[in-house]
Order: structure tokens, then sequence, then C-alpha cells
């Protein structure tokens, strides 16, 4: 597209265009398009092997099952995002069976394994809820069709993630033992979830996703739509968390400062040592401990499928 086509198509999304195909799109539209719907998929992907790692530990038989849907529900999201990026004329094959781990756009909380059933619903809690967040925010603004009728479904399946999620929290509150898994599940996990938002906006220098109305608010404007139901959650069920409202600013100021230095091997924020984004940026980049483990886990089935079809030949 020319230069005034691309401002055509800009002012044409910002009134409310929703793009149907690609012969509607320029090329930093269709490159924008792609990256979201990559993490995306990557995201809903990789959410699967962390949740396996204590599914068995479920306390009884409904909870295991409602783990599994859950599972199930992440799986057929991810199969959405790819969906369309095939449509978009990506080898989803290859971007699901041969790239390296390292390689994956997933949050880096994902590459974790998690250590009790109490996790997996904080994990629910926390996580879900940015998903919930991120996803609402797109379902409610993205000028992509396609993706905004398949948003309809997603969105209900992420709430009903979250709801599991506090009635686990809640649960666990009620016995000394698990209400101590609780905190200490949230100690590390509260500020790993706002991480899923990205870099602060005065850092932000690629703005395509906004001016194409991809998604339709700010970095630090989902960080605080979430802050706005996380933080009141957690102090109805007596959990502390490293943030309140200012009444003064109007809004969420955390006690912490973010981004700070994360201890990998104790899975601990250090608070006493405040940490750069481009660190940040640097510590995603690495991956974490269970990155490898996990994405093997993902592809294994398609490379021993690839082995036996050798064998034969």
């Amino acid at each position: 597209m020319s230069v005034n086509q691309t401002e055509i198509l800009l002012e044409k999304v910002q009134n409310g265009f929703k793009v149907e195909n690609i012969e509607d799109m320029n090329e930093e539209y269709l490159k924008a398009l792609k990256q979201t719907l990559t993490i995306v998929g990557d995201t809903e992907l990789l959410s699967v092997p962390p949740l396996l790692t204590v599914y068995n530990q479920a306390p009884n038989l409904n909870y295991k099952i409602t783990a599994l849907a859950i599972m199930q529900d992440e799986i057929g999201h991810a199969h959405i995002a790819f969906r369309l990026l095939e449509d978009l004329g990506e080898d989803v094959n290859s971007l699901l069976y041969e790239r390296q781990p390292n390689r994956w756009k997933n949050p880096y909380a994902f590459d974790y394994k998690l250590d009790n059933w109490i996790e997996l619903g904080v994990f629910n809690g926390l996580f879900d809820r940015a998903g919930y967040t991120l996803l609402g925010d797109a379902h409610e603004h993205t000028s992509y069709g396609p993706w905004k009728r398949a948003l309809v479904k997603v969105d209900k399946e992420e709430l009903f993630h979250l709801r599991n999620g506090e009635i686990i929290m809640k649960a666990g509150m009620k016995k000394p033992e698990t209400a101590k898994q609780v905190q200490e599940a949230v100690d590390w996990m509260f500020l790993m979830a706002l991480e899923f938002f990205g870099v602060a906006d005065g850092l932000k220098s690629r703005s395509a996703q906004l001016d194409y109305r991809l998604k339709g608010r700010t970095n630090d404007e989902l960080r605080q739509r979430w802050l706005s139901t996380a933080v009141p959650f957690c102090e109805s069920i007596g959990v502390k968390v490293p943030a309140h409202y200012d009444e003064e600013q109007g809004k969420y100021v955390l006690d912490v400062p973010f981004p700070c230095k994360f201890d990998v091997e104790n899975k601990k924020w250090l608070f006493d040592q405040p940490d750069t984004w481009e660190n940040v940026i640097q510590r995603f980049k690495a991956r974490g401990p269970q990155n490898e483990e996990f994405v093997h886990r993902i592809q294994k089935g398609a490379r021993e499928l690839q082995e036996m079809r050798e064998e034969v030949v």
C-alpha cells in the first residue's frame, strides 16, 4: 500500500472498520497481526504443560475433571490462533513442531513447573485473569473480524478458568497449611502476572497494535484493569499482595519495585534489587528452567510419528 492507502486504512480501523481479508491489510498491519496471534497461540498452548505437572494432585474427581477441561479449552484457544495464522499464510506445522524452545513467545511464568495443587488454583486465578484481561480487550476492540468472532467463545472460557482459580484459592484459605501455600504462590505469581502486559507505556517503541486497533488499551491501562479485580479479590480472602489503591492518584500502585530482579532457583522476587525492563526482556529471552522440557512435550508426538514414518520407508 502507498502512504496514502496506509493513512486510509488507519483512519478506517480507528472508525470501526473490520478487516476480513489479507487484501484489506498493508504489510505493517499483517506483521503486527501475525506477531499478536503467535504470542496468543504460544501462550495458550504452553499454559498446558505446567498445569499437567500437578493436576493429579486434585483433591477430588470434580477438581480433576475441571482441570482437564481447562487444559482442553487452552488447546482449543491455541488452535484458533494457529488456524488464523494459517489463513494468513504462515506455516503452522513449522511453527508448532520445528521451532526451538527459546523461540516460543509464551509468558516467562509458563516456563516453571507447579509445586502443588494450590499453585494450579493461583495459576488460574492470576494468570488466566491476565489472559481474560488481554483477550477481553481484544474482543472488545480488535479490528480483525475473524479473531473478534472467535474470541466470543474464548472470552467466556477464560472467565471460567479464573473463577475456578478463585474457588481453589478461597477453599485453600480455610486451612492453615493450604493458606500458607496460597500466600507463597501469590508471592511469586503476582508480579509474574503483571509482566504479562509488557513493558511500561513510556518505554514501548512499537505502536502498531494500538494504531491498527488490534488492541484497545495500552500495557499500563491493561495492568490497571487486572489490578482492579485481582487486588480486591486477594484482599477479600485474606491474601497479602504488594499493591493497594491510592485514592489521591485514583489508581492502583505497587508497594515494591516493578520491575525487580527474580531469584530463578528459589522462585522469589528480590525486592531490594530494582531492575530495568531491558534486563527483564533479557530474562524473558533466556527463558525459564522448564522451557525446553515443556516445548518438547508439545512436540514429542509429532517427532515420534515422523520417526515411525521414516522407519517404515
